[in-house]
């Protein structure tokens, strides 16, 4: 699934391609979304906005088209109407006499006027965006330390969107080596330093990553890394798919688990119990 860091740049360059430009049509591949076609093929896009894993297309008369790529959805901008050789389905197209937003896959999409979609149940819950410059270690160490979340493990806490939103699994395992803090762990069972690390990471890791295209690694250690033949692969994480490679610090090797449904990986050594 495209976590918060994806979603945004997926976001810049679709609205680089169809923000402000007349639209030549509008395509949804849901029958209950037909009758909006020829109404926002008619109007003009003013925004492409992510909203934690969700994207807001908003549109001059009032409506926003609200998609949410789960697990399996992608977007792709093209030449106009050129599709892409794929097996997925296209859901929704967007096109201009230049250019194509086209999402594949993804089932979770409406439109909504202004009222229905600020009372959207996702949104309404989704907590600060970690890549909205207005959300600040502290308020992520306040939320780590209320009665909403303290006690939650933070295999399933790092997921929950209603925490924070725009974490996912590759971030999860990365902020928590950052904070050199074990995956089984809560936050009731952390010293406050430790929580102060893990807010720290859990801001600057995805807006790195969003900076970067993906990489979370120490910049440092990836530009050693690069020079000295590894591929995007071995250095684009300090943990994440690693597992049974040597740590970037202290060279233990990296283990996998499952916890909350998704695959784990953390350094035993550097995030001792």
């Amino acid at each position: 699934m495209p976590e918060g860091p994806e979603i945004k740049l997926a976001a810049d360059k679709i609205a680089k391609d169809i923000v402000d430009r007349p639209l030549t049509e509008v395509f949804f591949a849901f029958d209950r979304l037909k009758s909006f076609e020829a109404e926002l093929t008619a109007a003009r896009i003013v925004s492409v906005t992510p909203k934690g894993k969700a994207l807001l297309t908003r549109f001059s008369n009032q409506l926003t088209i609200y998609s949410h790529n789960q697990l399996y959805g992608v977007w792709y901008t093209r030449r106009a109407y050129d599709y892409p050789e794929t097996n997925r389905q296209l859901r929704l197209a967007i096109h201009t006499e230049k250019r194509s937003a086209l999402l594949y896959s993804a089932s979770d999409i409406d439109v909504f006027d202004d009222d229905r979609i600020a009372a959207h149940p996702f949104l309404q819950k989704l907590g600060p965006d970690v890549l909205e410059a207005t959300t600040t270690v502290e308020i992520v160490l306040a939320r780590l330390q209320s009665k909403a979340f303290h006690r939650k493990g933070f295999p399933s806490l790092l997921l929950n969107q209603h925490f924070l939103g725009g974490l996912g699994n590759y971030l999860r395992s990365e902020v928590l080596f950052v904070a050199r803090i074990h995956p089984t762990l809560r936050p009731v069972d952390c010293s406050i330093d430790k929580l102060q690390k893990l807010a720290t990471a859990l801001l600057e890791l995805p807006r790195q990553s969003y900076a970067t295209k993906g990489i979370t690694n120490s910049l440092a250690i990836v530009d050693r890394l690069k020079q000295n033949g590894q591929t995007r692969r071995q250095y684009r994480h300090w943990v994440f798919g690693r597992q049974d490679c040597l740590c970037h610090l202290c060279h233990t090797e990296i283990l996998k688990d499952t916890l909350g449904g998704r695959r784990v990986y953390f350094c035993p050594s550097c995030q001792a119990k």
